[in-house]
């Protein structure tokens, strides 16, 4: 574990935790940047899961994909398993 892994363990923060985190935010950032600083969060929080859920279905039509290819194959193995077999009985 490293130090700022031990440091967070130690460290979670609690109700009146909050509110001083929430009064440094309002003391850099202002009250009337607040609502923007959240609109942009929520912006990127539904980018974030828009491009998750691309990814996922990228990788399930590739799975997809694969596993036809693959049954396939097999398909092909078995009939020239078939094929080789009925030539040398």
């Amino acid at each position: 574990m490293n130090e700022m892994e031990y440091i967070l363990a130690l460290w979670t923060p609690q109700g009146t935790d909050w509110l001083i985190i929430l009064l440094i935010v309002l003391l850099i950032f202002g009250a009337a940047k607040i609502p923007q600083l959240a609109r942009s969060l929520g912006k990127s929080v539904s980018e974030f899961k828009k491009g998750v859920k691309e990814a996922t279905e990228a990788k399930d039509e590739v799975e997809g994909e694969v596993k036809k290819i693959k049954d396939e194959v097999v398909k092909e193995l078995k009939d020239s398993d078939k094929e080789g077999s009925e030539r040398s009985g």
